[in-house]
């Protein structure tokens, strides 16, 4: 695998850390790696933004938390046993049925869910910007409004109620919440879409408050009156609702709305939770204060530096998309730079605690908190350093001595120079100031324990305060660590799914029918594999009239004939097709209108060896609206270049190579198919050249819009045979079949040496 594709799947840390071959060390992080004051590191109110801040509750609200005791407190951490009653009545399964998901099983919600309310003339502004800066940090963000058929900005999810009077919106939305989301989510979030959220924030603030107690949280605010205590919450700036709480109010709220007559939603609602619950509004419970900014009118962001806007969760009011997005840019600096705080404090009490160690201070590896380099074991184990310049590369992935740098590889050496100098001159100015002049040498290794690392011999032109420039050499080190590995969210696939498998043969592969069928009776109907098999036989037009006298696929036919008796409950059919030039999107063509659109299709080839691994691997990666799963097939060498051994215990990977050059198989559903080429119908239409000169892969790639999933398959394994290329096909396809054969013969050395062989017989 490439360098670059383990950089991707890995999703290293856009910044580098780079350090010098004199001992020094430089942190492309923006902050000190070795040096730095605990006392000062996290000090001042920068170093404190974005935490969660503690407060004392008042009297009042503890002894309410107390009065309602069992309720609300210490009941939710109780482990309670509850007994298995089996129904007589109900009917037995003979397979155990289980939830998909574990967290279904184990009653487990998620944290949060977040609810917008919106109107008419702000759903296309003030919410397309909440959803673009941070809907996507909550587990589930939906947009309320009163419109009739309103039309979903691309992205959200909207929800219409059908009624724009506000109070009417607030009750709808809150019954919405509890009657779908009721028992999936723990807290609930009420914002208005003029509102913004630090959306890290409020999830620490959920997650560090009890979810089993009945909660109304956010600005307090007196009523118009202020003649009672009870507070109502502020919908500018967002209120919390615990789950307990929405289960309570359900049954009243058809009461609220007949009896409590207000203008404004929010007032509505606190009225409603104060006479019916009893409980007021909040801003500190259990230690956890909710934080807020009200912003003034010509407000500039970037030059609010109040502790008041650096700690809040949500800023009230905003007046414009612009200002909402200025507010997330200076938010999230804000938390960048106390994440940089952080780090540095971490690394200042890390170089402290490793003078403690048995090893002392050169026991804490550079750069700090990284996870130290691989240790290798064996020589086997030995990462392997690629060397590379400006222009070229020393490690190809045909196994040429050299190639071109293009590309990802291009791009991350280029960006790895720029930091380098970027760094430098950091660290040096304003004594010295860089120039690149070139890359005089390049290393770079990819560490699994720690990202990928670089080695850079640099040729810098060094200028003084005074004017005076040197050229010298120097050496720097630089890393691009891991970072956290996502999991991807994946639609679910199970492997009962039926493969139907299509073997297209020409009559050059005749002769290989009768291999192909008995591996596939052995692999998949020996061990009764959810596996079919349709076979088309190609015919030219002059094998097509001669069909009658000499039928060219006749012994094949009679290999099928023979299956079929040795499984009587198995019918493999077969299909005749005449064509010129067997193109694999004229012969999907046929069989796709023979077929349901939810079949799982599997085109192989006659020198493909089916097995149940890679027919479970095809199920999983073949996923119907999603995806399409291309297999890369290991090809044996040809044993004329390397001899096979005798022993039948060898490695059946020993000696062949992953052929990248054919995508004859593939795996993907019908359905797929079937809309790829109605896609492509527009420009196929009255032009047959079109269908010959792409293969399937290709119109997948043009134009399904599908991921096309490309990977090698070990379980794939193919013996060696010389294609024929057709030149009827395309020049693509007709040069990648010519260089298939090319480099199925043997790898460079075995080559090399069969040619040293023939050299010396003939020389003697």
């Amino acid at each position: 695998m490439r360098i670059s594709s383990l950089l991707a799947v890995f999703r290293p840390a856009l910044p580098l850390i780079l350090g010098l071959s004199l001992g020094c060390s430089l942190s492309l992080l923006m902050v000190s790696w070795t040096g730095g004051d605990a006392d000062d590191a996290c000090g001042g109110e920068l170093a404190n933004a974005g935490r969660l801040h503690l407060a004392r509750g008042d009297a009042q609200s503890d002894a309410k938390d107390d009065a309602r005791g069992g309720e609300g407190g210490d009941d939710d951490f109780q482990p309670r046993i509850v007994p298995y009653h089996k129904d007589p009545n109900q009917q037995q399964h003979k397979k155990v049925l289980r939830t998909r998901y574990i967290h279904t099983e184990l009653g487990i919600r998620e944290r949060l869910l977040v609810g917008v309310l919106t109107s008419r003339a702000t759903l296309n502004t003030l919410a397309v910007a909440v959803n673009r800066t941070v809907a996507h940090h909550f587990p589930r963000t939906f947009f309320f409004t009163g419109l009739r058929s309103a039309k979903a900005p691309h992205g959200m999810a909207v929800v219409a109620h059908g009624d724009d009077r506000p109070v009417w919106l607030m009750y709808e939305t809150v019954r919405h919440l509890h009657r779908q989301h009721g028992a999936d989510y723990d807290w609930f979030l009420l914002a208005q879409d003029d509102t913004y959220m630090q959306a890290e924030r409020l999830s620490g603030l959920v997650g560090h408050l009890s979810a089993g107690q009945d909660l109304y949280m956010g600005r307090a605010e007196e009523f118009i009156g202020g003649e009672e205590k009870a507070r109502y919450c502020h919908g500018g700036y967002g209120y919390l609702l615990s789950r307990s709480l929405l289960a309570r109010l359900q049954p009243h709220l058809d009461a609220c709305r007949n009896d409590i007559l207000s203008v404004r939603p929010d007032e509505w609602l606190g009225r409603c939770i104060i006479d019916y619950l009893g409980l007021s509004c909040v801003e500190i419970h259990q230690e956890m204060t909710y934080r807020y900014f009200e912003l003034g009118k010509n407000a500039d962001p970037e030059r609010e530096d109040s502790p008041a806007f650096k700690h809040a969760f949500t800023v009230h009011p905003v007046s414009e998309p612009n200002l909402m997005y200025r507010l997330h840019k200076r938010f999230s600096q804000i938390e960048l730079d106390w994440t940089y705080a952080q780090i540095q404090e971490l690394q200042t009490q890390i170089g402290n605690l490793s003078e403690l160690t048995p090893e002392g201070a050169a026991g804490a590896t550079w750069p700090v908190g990284i996870n130290a380099p691989f240790k290798p074991r064996t020589r086997f184990e030995v990462l392997n350093w690629d060397y590379f310049t400006e222009e070229h590369i020393h490690a190809c992935t045909d196994g040429s001595p050299k190639c071109e740098l293009r590309g990802a590889d291009r791009a991350d050496v280029a960006g790895v120079l720029e930091a380098a100098l970027e760094r430098l001159n950091a660290r040096y100015q304003p004594r010295l100031r860089f120039l690149k002049r070139r890359l005089l040498n390049g290393y770079r290794r990819f560490d699994p324990t720690r990202g990928m690392e670089y080695v850079l011999d640099l040729a810098l032109e060094a200028y003084t305060q005074k004017g005076r420039s040197r050229v010298i050499a120097k050496r720097v080190q630089l890393l691009r660590p891991l970072s956290a590995v996502e999991i991807i969210p994946m639609p679910y696939v199970t492997e009962a799914t039926r493969v139907q498998l299509i073997l297209p043969v020409t009559a050059q592969e005749r002769q290989q029918v009768a291999a192909f069928l008995d591996t596939y009776a052995a692999n998949a109907l020996d061990t009764r594999d959810n596996a079919l098999l349709t076979v088309l036989f190609v015919y030219d037009p002059f094998e097509a009239q001669r069909v009658s006298r000499e039928d060219v696929f006749a012994g094949a036919k009679a290999a099928i004939g023979e299956a079929e008796k040795r499984y009587r409950d198995i019918k493999i059919p077969w299909i005749s097709v005449k064509t010129e030039v067997p193109s694999q999107v004229k012969l999907m063509d046929v069989i796709s209108k023979k077929h349901p659109v939810d079949t799982l299709f599997f085109l192989a080839s006659v020198w493909t060896e089916v097995n149940g691994d890679f027919l479970n691997r095809c199920r999983m990666n073949a996923i119907s609206s999603w995806q399409v799963f291309f297999p890369v097939h290991f090809q044996e060498f040809s044993p004329a270049v390397v001899p096979r051994p005798s022993t039948s215990a060898a490695d059946p990977l020993r000696d062949g190579h992953f052929d990248r050059r054919v995508f004859d198989e593939a795996c993907f559903y019908n359905a797929d198919y079937m809309s790829t080429r109605a896609k492509m119908a527009a420009e196929a239409l009255d032009n047959e050249e079109l269908l010959e000169s792409m293969d399937v892969y290709d119109v997948f790639v043009r134009y399904s819009g599908l991921h096309v999933f490309r990977a090698v398959e070990p379980a794939l394994v193919q013996k060696y045979a010389t294609r024929q290329c057709n030149p009827r096909f395309s020049e693509d396809i007709y040069h990648r079949c010519v260089l298939s054969n090319l480099e199925g013969l043997g790898s460079r050395a075995q080559l090399a040496a069969a040619l040293f062989q023939h050299d010396q017989a003939n020389s003697t």
